[in-house]
């Protein structure tokens, strides 16, 4: 099967200016480019505005032994605005996930975060994919997994204070989290990505994780 790559590459495109905007927590640029057309020729010199973000990582928590998933709920200011207007709540349902440091690589930030949002150690990890989240105008680029835990002493409240986190960690089957998914209470990429993906190859990763033995404590 022929893969379908892209006509175009970066060199065809040019960046005639690039001007640092707003710097803060995020950053955002102004970018002033060209890029050849498909019908052939150039397009006119326009402008985009980047917004930067450095890169993050995800992990769905599943007990393959229990069918559950370990999932965390937190306030999200970027759900604010449908909130104020629609009544609904700033609080999601999410993977564990975070921003890499520099130092870090994606597998073991999710290692990381799993002990600080929801009090889990990973005991082995698959790679589900990697993706951009909102290329029309973020370069955010998100390394997506799904780890394997021990859901028996989990849930609770986590995070870090000095970081204004207040994050309640849930166990939930795997019946309630596909449940969550198709009543929209579970609304956002990393999370549905995730989730899709697991019902998918959730019985061969029961039995290739069951093989291996329980969870080490």
């Amino acid at each position: 099967m022929n893969k379908p790559l892209p006509e175009f590459g970066v060199q065809d495109l040019e960046v005639v200016q690039r001007t640092p905007g707003y710097r803060g927590f995020f950053a955002i640029d102004k970018v002033l480019l060209k890029h050849r057309l498909y019908a052939g020729g150039w397009s006119p010199l326009f402008t985009r505005e980047l917004f930067l973000r450095d890169p993050a990582a995800g992990v769905l928590l599943y007990d393959p032994d229990r069918d559950q998933l370990v999932m965390v709920e937190q306030f999200r200011i970027g759900a604010l605005p449908d909130a104020e207007s629609q009544g609904t709540s700033p609080w999601m349902l999410e993977v564990v996930a975070g921003i890499m440091a520099p130092d870090e690589n994606a597998a073991d930030l999710s290692r990381r975060e799993a002990k600080e949002e929801a009090g889990c150690d990973i005991q082995d990890l698959v790679h589900i994919t990697d993706y951009y989240n909102s290329p029309g105008g973020s370069n955010e680029r998100i390394s997506l997994y799904c780890g394997r835990v021990d859901a028996s002493d989990a849930g609770g409240i986590h995070g870090l204070e000095e970081e204004n986190e207040d994050i309640r960690a849930l166990v939930l089957s795997f019946e309630e989290a596909w449940f969550a998914l198709q009543e929209g209470r579970m609304n956002n990429a990393m999370a549905i990505i995730a989730m899709q993906w697991l019902y998918i190859n959730r019985d061969s990763l029961r039995q290739k994780w069951r093989s291996q033995g329980p969870c080490v404590a």
